[in-house]
């Protein structure tokens, strides 16, 4: 059997695209389940917004979830107008593990997007869009098996 390269372990990398009818709207939740992969580097979550003809090069995410297991970090931010703002990276503890199921909750409130996973809040992020309709798309990219989202 060879050893697997690193091109050959990206393209095994799980992507998911899914449009969210309407654009986010207080009180919607998105529920993703999935397996971690056996040696996990990252995987992110990104709410995207629709691209506005001003910036067609590329649309604003409304907000990103990146997950790092080499520093066991989960880091949050959005892209307003082009521009990154600043990170958030605040978490109680890691919650994810190599080869385990989880369940990530996303929950639009009026303030804020809750995350909770496996029904513990892990951490709270300010809306920075200012129209939250605008956000119309789910992305999931990294080293995730996903089971199901909804």
């Amino acid at each position: 059997m060879d050893k697997m390269t690193e091109n050959d372990r990206c393209a095994e990398v799980e992507q998911y695209f899914g449009e969210i009818k309407g654009g986010m709207k207080p009180a919607m939740r998105l529920t993703i389940m999935g397996m971690v992969t056996s040696n996990p580097r990252s995987f992110a979550v990104s709410l995207l917004c629709s691209p506005t003809d001003s910036a067609k090069d590329a649309s604003d995410i409304g907000f990103l979830l990146a997950v790092n297991f080499r520093n066991k970090s989960v880091t949050r931010n959005a892209k307003i107008s082009g521009k990154w703002g600043a990170e958030e990276k605040n978490i109680p503890y890691f919650p994810f593990t190599a080869g385990e199921n989880f369940k990530m909750e996303i929950v639009c409130e009026h303030q804020h997007i809750r995350v909770l996973l496996d029904g513990q809040q892990l951490c709270d992020f300010a809306h920075r869009v200012q129209q939250l309709q605008t956000v119309r798309a789910l992305t999931i990219t990294g080293d995730i098996q996903l089971t199901k989202v909804a």
